[in-house]
């Protein structure tokens, strides 16, 4: 189901990225200040399941994990003024692109390598993706990952920027896009 006749005041805004880069702490942000609701699918998925998502990766593997995230993603893109933030993996599969991209406005949120390894320690214990690789895999990961993110409507770095000036200058972009386009 396609959602092109929303207006974009009302479309929903998926946020995607790397794990790790702040697509829940930035999306929690801007729902906040935009009165909107905020949907983590990887939350949805683990509270379905009753179980973290490293678990669940263990238990039906990543190819069920994918079409379960597929499911749940495209049950609420194709819903009005959500916040939306897609695990690491989601935006890898073409119809779960496809989908966000049709009916949603989609932000990057990107983060450069040498500022992600920096975070490692705390992502590590909690990213099934990441267990057992070598830094060298990560970072290979890393880079195979953003050709895939480099499909979006909109891209922001965020290095050396806190959560609040990361949100406020989606917030003033919306608007701006608001004016302009709708």
């Amino acid at each position: 189901m396609i959602n092109n006749h929303i207006s974009l005041k009302e479309k929903s805004i998926v946020f995607i990225g790397f794990m790790g880069v702040g697509k829940t702490t930035v999306g929690q942000l801007v729902a906040k200040k935009l009165f909107r609701s905020f949907i983590d699918i990887d939350q949805v998925i683990e509270k379905e399941y009753n179980m973290p998502t490293s678990q669940i990766f263990k238990l039906i593997g990543e190819k069920a994990f994918r079409e379960k995230e597929k499911e749940v993603i495209s049950h609420y893109c194709t819903q009005k003024l959500k916040i939306i933030s897609l695990g690491g993996g989601a935006f890898l599969q073409k119809e779960t692109r496809d989908i966000c991209l049709k009916n949603c406005i989609v932000f990057h949120l990107d983060a450069s390598w040498k500022s992600w390894k920096e975070r490692i320690n705390i992502l590590i214990d909690s990213r099934p993706v990441l267990q057992g690789r070598s830094l060298e895999q990560i970072e290979e990961l890393f880079s195979e990952r953003q050709d895939i993110y480099s499909l979006h409507h909109s891209k922001l770095n965020t290095d050396n920027h806190d959560v609040e000036e990361i949100a406020d200058y989606i917030i003033e972009s919306l608007k701006l896009a608001w004016e302009l386009y709708d």
